[in-house]
């Protein structure tokens, strides 16, 4: 998602792509507010500026390499530019295309009034789709590449946060997901463009025709378990068994982690700050705490920071009466268990663990008509493996601890403010 392919006119890439976790352009953003005004850019597009986005990084590209921009005739996001050398097609779904900040959300299509105000070509925009509908067939050229057969339809799929809450089941409203991987996302599918007037979660086109989503992001959610693991965690392992480790080690320490909070803004935070600069602290650290006090905090901190996202949502009047799992935070036991309490309420996973990829799978069978619907596909295959009901008492006890936290950024703004 977000990322930026940039073209000439051969649709040969002009300089590496600019991926969606790269920062460099916070003075593009707050340029784009500036010149559009921060509530007109939600009116236009549902969202803010972010530095995650693609706009802000082709502004980027126009003021910092100006010789590349001369050349520049078209973006792509990286997945569509795979699409591109199989079909010919320069395309994207409306899904994806809602992360570049020039879609109109409300009417799934591209905003002439981002793209004037901007100055952007709307020649260089890629061809809209569903994410149900084919855009293509595989070429003749593709196909002798790749082992594909000639002329086999591609379906224009979506971005990995879409196609993962198919991959969950996350169709309609009332169903909510939570996927830790690098980030952490809180999903919710919804039947209307439903909006945040402060920009703190994103509003996007749903990967299902008619639906939208809303979507409260975690930078460094997963990365934070990795961030430790690399540095402190077991010598000469796999990654599965060094997780699997500090997750045990995690399972000593007491729910509330004897009051040692972690603020996971390793990355910089989207949801509720959109603050790229904001840091990562550990914070409450005594003589008597141990190693485990120190894992379970980050399984803790990330957990409330994706509470955040659930706030948003009931502010707003998304519901959220079931919650399932995705990404690494649905594989162990404990976080599992830590995710039920810090919510407040039973957390399923399914049987498919690669969400995202099983989402493209079914979004693939319904393009090519296998079932008429998204929805009936996954009636039909998507099974729930485990239910993980929360203790009482421990979700009192995060409650408290929640509490805490939310106290957390105001304080480590301040001190890197110099305030």
């Amino acid at each position: 998602m977000h990322g930026a392919v940039l073209l000439d006119a051969k649709d040969e890439i002009l300089r590496p792509a600019l991926l969606w976790c790269d920062q460099r352009t916070q003075a593009e953003c707050e340029a784009i507010a500036a010149k559009v005004g921060a509530q007109r850019l939600i009116e236009w597009t549902c969202n803010p500026a972010l530095t995650n986005f693609t706009l802000p990084k082709l502004l980027w590209v126009r003021k910092h390499e100006p010789l590349i921009w001369c050349e520049f005739r078209r973006f792509l996001l990286p997945k569509d530019f795979i699409r591109l050398k199989l079909t010919g097609d320069a395309a994207t779904d409306v899904a994806d295309a809602s992360g570049t900040l020039l879609l109109d959300v409300r009417r799934r299509s591209w905003s002439s009034q981002m793209c004037e105000a901007m100055e952007i070509a709307p020649a260089s925009l890629p061809r809209l789709y569903e994410s149900v509908e084919t855009t293509g067939e595989v070429s003749a050229e593709a196909a002798g590449i790749t082992g594909l057969r000639e002329s086999t339809p591609v379906v224009a799929g979506a971005g990995d946060q879409a196609a993962g809450a198919v991959g969950l089941g996350i169709t309609r409203p009332g169903a909510v997901s939570a996927t830790i991987g690098t980030s952490g996302v809180v999903f919710a599918a919804t039947d209307h463009p439903a909006l945040d007037a402060s920009g703190r979660i994103h509003t996007f086109c749903h990967a299902i025709p008619g639906r939208w989503h809303v979507m409260g992001v975690t930078q460094a959610a997963g990365l934070s378990l990795r961030w430790f693991r690399d540095l402190f965690g077991p010598a000469g392992t796999s990654p599965d068994e060094a997780y699997r480790q500090l997750c045990d080690e995690a399972a000593k320490a007491p729910p509330g982690s004897d009051g040692v909070l972690w603020a996971p803004y390793l990355m910089g935070e989207r949801t509720p700050h959109l603050d790229p600069r904001a840091r990562a602290a550990l914070v409450g650290l005594a003589e008597n705490h141990q190693k485990s006090h120190i894992v379970r905090s980050i399984l803790e901190g990330v957990a409330f920071s994706l509470r955040d996202s659930l706030l948003i949502f009931a502010e707003i009047g998304v519901p959220a009466n079931r919650m399932r799992l995705g990404g690494g935070g649905a594989r162990n036991p404990l976080w599992r268990r830590i995710q039920a309490e810090v919510y407040g309420m039973e957390v399923e996973t399914v049987v498919a663990e690669q969400g995202a990829a099983f989402g493209a799978a079914l979004l693939a069978a319904v393009g090519a008509g296998a079932w008429p619907s998204v929805d009936q596909a996954c009636a039909s295959l998507v099974k729930v493996a485990s239910t993980t009901p929360p203790d009482p008492a421990n979700v009192r006890r995060m409650n408290e601890v929640y509490a805490r936290y939310r106290r957390l950024y105001p304080a480590l703004h301040s001190i890197d403010s110099g305030a």
